[in-house]
């Protein structure tokens, strides 16, 4: 059989077991099977397949009719231009959850911009080498938080190689009199490091190979949110479960049998994790600190009021391609760590 034979068979198949992207997934079978890319496949679509090849990509097209992720038979899935391995123990990523990263990525640019930031010593500085500590709270595959890790280091040697411009433009603008400009950080270096937690070892372990795979340094801890979480953080971000109990069987069968359910279960009304989060997160954020969420379509109002209950101010809720309220930031000026003197 040819590989336009089979590429049809494989979206016959899927289609009628209710796939709805039937085609696009028999693609993604066929180039994870084969390694073909769309435009040697239009050009060679009637090359015999070779019997083994078609055996194996036709198995994997019955695993996807019984409604398995795709991403958990290709094993790997694309965030932020980076690819992730994914399995059974951890969610897999999804392309709203890159406006979380995004939107954490905006505020580390103020930072190292235009605000100061951490010093090894805990006090603030705009000169000599600083640091910026990031928090993942359900860290799940480690998406989140290495995405963010990546595009950060990128950031700060982008800023390291306009600053120094910056500062004498600046300069230049200065009369006599006048106080030196501060807030570019034009020496010393910046470090940003990172630390993921989760209550699930199976997916710290995702989490810890992804690191590694891409290059990427990061901390991991298994912990019940803050607990044995030590020190204080610029930054901490998180996706936790939102869906409520009550709407988990009404999901998709890939949902809801195959992603963990730790990762989606958020008790009764989906946001018990958002109010402990926000209640706890305050006794580990420097002063100036961000915390930022993904929620659910319809928890943007519940979630920001609850953030500027508890003193968080400059809270926005941004939404996503669709129009859906999709993250909440805040900014919570603290006095106090737990654990620094």
């Amino acid at each position: 059989m040819t590989l336009r034979e089979v590429y049809r068979i494989g979206t016959e198949k899927l289609a009628a077991a209710g796939i709805e992207e039937s085609s696009l997934d028999a693609w993604y079978l066929l180039e994870h099977v084969t390694g073909i890319s769309r435009v040697s496949f239009l050009a060679d679509s009637a090359k015999v397949m070779e019997d083994d090849v078609k055996e194996q990509y036709l198995e994997l097209i019955e695993r996807r009719a019984k409604r398995i992720p795709l991403q958990h038979i290709t094993g790997v899935q694309e965030f932020m231009g980076l690819e992730f391995k994914v399995n059974e123990h951890v969610l897999i990523p999804r392309q709203d959850t890159e406006i979380l990263v995004e939107t954490a990525l905006e505020e580390l640019g103020k930072r190292l911009r235009f605000h100061t930031v951490q010093s090894p010593s805990g006090k603030n500085t705009q000169d000599g080498d600083a640091s910026i500590r990031i928090l993942d709270m359900c860290t799940g595959s480690g998406c989140i938080l290495l995405s963010t890790l990546y595009y950060a280091k990128q950031e700060t040697e982008k800023c390291g190689l306009s600053a120094q411009s910056r500062l004498q433009k600046m300069n230049r603008e200065t009369t006599y009199g006048q106080t030196e400009p501060t807030g570019v950080l034009d020496k010393g270096s910046v470090t940003i490091t990172g630390l993921g937690i989760d209550i699930s070892s199976a997916a710290l372990c995702v989490a810890k190979q992804n690191g590694e795979n891409l290059h990427i340094e990061a901390d991991w801890i298994e912990s019940d949110l803050f607990t044995g979480i030590v020190g204080a953080f610029d930054m901490i971000l998180s996706n936790p479960p939102y869906i409520p109990s009550a709407v988990i069987e009404t999901l998709q069968p890939e949902v809801r049998e195959h992603d963990p359910r730790l990762a989606l279960d958020g008790k009764e009304d989906g946001l018990y994790f958002y109010r402990r989060i926000i209640e706890e997160s305050r006794e580990y954020l420097n002063f100036g600190g961000h915390l930022i969420f993904e929620i659910g379509a319809e928890q943007g109002e519940a979630v920001s009021s609850y953030m500027r209950e508890c003193g968080y101010t400059e809270v926005t809720v941004k939404k996503d391609l669709a129009g859906l309220d999709r993250v909440v930031s805040g900014m919570y000026h603290n006095v106090y760590q737990k654990g620094i003197p």
